[in-house]
């Protein structure tokens, strides 16, 4: 690789200038001052640079002239599995018409790189990072794709599974045979003695489905870790080689297009023996490096972070204001607190946890959402919910058994995910939908509970919208589409219970969105009307003043936002009966989803209404 400075790019040479010596600081603290390694991650970063074609420099360089262009109040995502959607990356081609129609500008694109059938864990076992699963298509119809989304103004995003590797994948294959140079790419044991200690500490992410974080490779003769499944190799980023080579597939995803990286299972890539191998101080270092990388290859590109962590776990992701890691990072709690407020219809957990995001700095940018590909896990605030005498396992049953649609009265549809006896910590799974109660009203054919439920829906997508951050709809969602049971029937994911809502997108329910009376439709003219309001209402943009509004009702939820002159008072009634928010707001506010006037001090809602009561101050 040539990385002669006097022969490189000045554009290059300035971005890596303003970088090099952290990144070189850093990266010698990793790798006991490695210097050759060092040489050749800056040679690699002029290669991709040079390599990125003149398009997506030119978009590198529109975005850097807008650099928060994300955090804008018409940014809304839309998260999908390609072949769930429109079978293949050229469906979705053609198909993209309809994700415009959605108004998304953001697409996250589910895990799309080759992995094996049967052993991919919904393809984050990753055996080419370098290549696109045959059976969606190629990375060329992946670079064809972004372009044309680019033209639309759409951005795409990609996961990158940077823990580890398919045991398929070319480096596991030749670490299999007994290539050592292969080998020291993951954590390879002569025998049980280290990775028992190893077990001492560390968690089991699936004790039920694949327990231990380790796995006998026979061919090899060996113990290798595999935190997740037993298919899946941990990759060792004390190898220098790893980080060198994870960043040029990170850069290589980036050049073909790809203009958000979901940086997957983050937390878990670096291990320290007695440890819990979980939120290391280099794993902040590592995404860092990362970051520069980006900044320095690709400026355009953003980093998402999958932290699934309690929030002073996740918070340290962003980094620091000088120094940013993650530009954003998942806001998995606030969505486990509003499915725990609609099964306890109580708000103040939601109240205690959206206050603690809210007195967060505006530049950290979270990505909100009801659903998504995975379970919810309940990893509540037990330390303020034992002030109510809330204990923890018979909670967690008790918020599963309600969405399960196994307590008296509930009309929630959901699965568990991963029950493990032993601990009580089983997980659900459901689409919104059929959460809300649309599927049992639907199933009964009866109308009021249909009415319930849709209302429920519109409700929680409302609070959605009110939050600062980056909106993001499960492909599905937009028309209300139900849980799929076809999985029991399929001997590939009859073992998973996510699958129960990563069912196919129903083509023949979305063609009935033109219809006023259909559920479909009124979830889909809704949303839309939603979208509409926060994108032509500057109170709704990420640098707003945002609080929680006291109602004097535990059952409503209020949050307050401001921004030059412009105030909201969002109400959000979590009861199945009519209550009262007595808000101590003077004046007549407008609603802006009814345009009615009402007086914000006292605020009648009916059961699951909200509504958005929005000013102008003098």
């Amino acid at each position: 690789m040539d990385h002669h400075p006097e022969k490189q790019d000045p554009e290059f040479k300035k971005r890596l200038a303003v970088h090099y010596d952290e990144l070189k600081w850093l990266y010698a603290g990793l790798y006991q001052n490695n210097e050759k390694a060092f040489d050749y991650f800056c040679s690699m970063l002029f290669e991709y640079y040079r390599a990125r074609s003149s398009e997506l420099k030119k978009w590198d360089r529109k975005r850097l002239k807008d650099p928060g262009w994300y955090r804008s109040n018409d940014t809304l995502g839309m998260l999908m599995y390609t072949d769930c959607f429109a079978d293949t990356l050229n469906g979705v081609l053609e198909h993209l018409d309809y994700i415009r129609e959605c108004n998304v500008n953001y697409l996250h694109l589910m895990p799309l790189l080759k992995s094996p059938e049967g052993r991919s864990d919904g393809g984050y076992a990753v055996s080419d990072f370098r290549e696109v699963d045959p059976r969606l298509g190629s990375m060329e119809d992946l670079k064809k794709l972004s372009g044309k989304c680019h033209e639309l103004g759409i951005s795409i995003c990609l996961d990158f599974v940077m823990n580890h590797t398919s045991e398929d994948h070319e480096w596991a294959k030749r670490a299999r045979s007994g290539e050592k140079e292969y080998q020291d790419r993951f954590f390879f044991f002569d025998d049980w003695t280290i990775p028992n200690q190893y077990e001492k500490t560390v968690p089991q992410v699936f004790p039920q489905t694949a327990p231990g974080n380790f796995s006998w490779c026979g061919d090899a003769g060996k113990v290798v870790m595999t935190t997740f499944y037993p298919y899946q190799w941990d990759l060792n980023y004390r190898n220098p080689v790893v980080l060198n080579d994870m960043t040029a597939n990170m850069l290589n995803l980036c050049n073909n297009g790809v203009d958000i990286i979901r940086l997957d299972a983050v937390p878990y890539i670096w291990k320290t023996l007695g440890t819990s191998c979980r939120n290391l101080p280099e794993v902040h270092t590592l995404v860092r490096i990362m970051r520069m990388a980006s900044e320095i290859v690709c400026p355009s590109v953003l980093l998402l972070g999958e932290v699934v962590m309690e929030p002073k776990e996740v918070v340290p992701y962003f980094g620091s204001v000088e120094k940013p890691e993650c530009h954003m990072l998942y806001n998995v709690t606030t969505m486990a607190s509003t499915w725990h407020t609609v099964a306890t219809k109580d708000v103040r957990l939601l109240k205690h946890q959206l206050g603690t995001v809210f007195a967060l700095p505006k530049e950290y940018t979270f990505l909100n959402y009801l659903r998504c590909h995975d379970d919810i896990g309940w990893g509540l605030d037990y330390d303020f919910l034992k002030a109510f005498g809330v204990e923890e396992a018979a909670h967690k049953k008790y918020l599963n058994d309600y969405l399960k649609g196994a307590w008296p009265g509930t009309d929630s549809r959901g699965e568990l995910y991963n029950d493990d006896p032993r601990l009580k910590d089983a997980r659900l799974c459901g689409t919104t939908a059929s959460l809300c109660g649309i599927e049992a009203a639907e199933y009964e054919r009866n109308k009021e509970k249909l009415k319930r439920g849709i209302t429920l829906d519109l409700m929680l997508h409302t609070l959605l919208f009110t939050l600062s951050g980056v909106p993001v709809l499960y492909s599905g969602d937009e028309i209300g589409q139900k849980n799929d049971y076809s999985y029991h029937e399929d001997p590939l994911k009859q073992a998973d219970s996510r699958y129960l809502h990563r069912g196919k997108f129903s083509w023949k329910e979305a063609a009935a969105r033109t219809s006023k009376t259909s559920r479909q439709g009124q979830i889909f003219r809704k949303l839309l009307k939603l979208e509409e309001i926060r994108r032509e209402t500057s109170v709704f943009e990420s640098d707003a003043d945002a609080w929680i509004v006291e109602t004097g009702n535990d059952r409503i939820l209020g949050i307050g936002r401001y921004r030059e002159g412009e105030k909201l008072v969002a109400l959000f009634n979590f009861s199945d009966t009519e209550e009262t928010a007595l808000t101590g707001e003077a004046g007549a506010y407008k609603d802006l989803l009814t345009g009615r006037k009402l007086p914000a001090s006292r605020v009648g809602l009916k059961p699951f209404e909200c509504v958005w009561l929005y000013t102008e101050l003098p």
